[in-house]
């Protein structure tokens, strides 16, 4: 999540990123160490990130998937990216680490958008 985090605020000031580079740093592991789901999920989050956003968004009545927060954007491509594009896992398993995430990290009702946007999505 947190290297999502950091490759949206990246792009979103302009940085270039060298995905193996962040991935790298984050884990303070040689790339060619980092577990292979880890690195899945990752690069095809950012790689993806405009269709699974496009998915995203057209679940948000009312809300702009640019407006939210950051961290919020990070754990909703995880969860998407996860679901649709790594392995299929019940969906409700997905929805629920993702609504951990969200109480962990973001403000106290904040979990209750990223539930709803991933029960449509999902």
């Amino acid at each position: 999540m947190i290297i999502i985090y950091d490759a949206i605020t990246y792009t979103s000031i302009g940085v270039e990123i060298d995905f193996e580079k962040l991935i790298s740093n984050h884990l303070e592991l040689p790339f060619e160490l980092v577990d292979m789901f880890l690195k899945e999920i990752v690069l095809k989050s950012l790689f993806n990130k405009d269709l699974v956003i496009s998915n995203i968004q057209d679940n948000m009545k009312g809300w702009k998937f640019n407006r939210i927060n950051r961290l919020a954007q990070a754990i909703l491509l995880l969860a998407v990216t996860h679901y649709c594009y790594i392995e299929k896992v019940d969906k409700k398993i997905v929805i629920d680490n993702a609504v951990r995430l969200a109480k962990k990290y973001l403000d106290d009702n904040d979990y209750k958008l990223i539930n709803a946007v991933l029960e449509k999505t999902l």
